[in-house]
């Protein structure tokens, strides 16, 4: 992760901490939960494209070497597991 995008999030999260109002307070951080399982969705996607592109011609294991995992956690992630 970026040191601007944890900076950003420890903001946020603390502008929401910050919140007088519980119940704005909640739904200000149930707002950002969702919009952070949506981008982590659609990082796992990117994830698995990548990793699908690297497969092409290669053993599992070759993919795994690449991304510094092993060759079954490759195929788990080109899975969606």
């Amino acid at each position: 992760m970026t040191e601007a995008l944890t900076s950003t999030i420890e903001s946020e999260t603390g502008r929401l901490a910050q919140i007088p109002d519980a119940v704005e307070r909640f739904h200000a951080a149930r707002a950002l939960r969702e919009a952070l399982t949506a981008a982590n969705r659609r990082t796992q996607e990117i994830e698995r494209a990548a990793v699908g592109e690297l497969k092409e011609g290669r053993a599992w294991r070759e993919v795994g070497e690449l991304l510094g995992v092993s060759g079954s956690r490759a195929e788990q992630i080109a899975r969606g597991r």
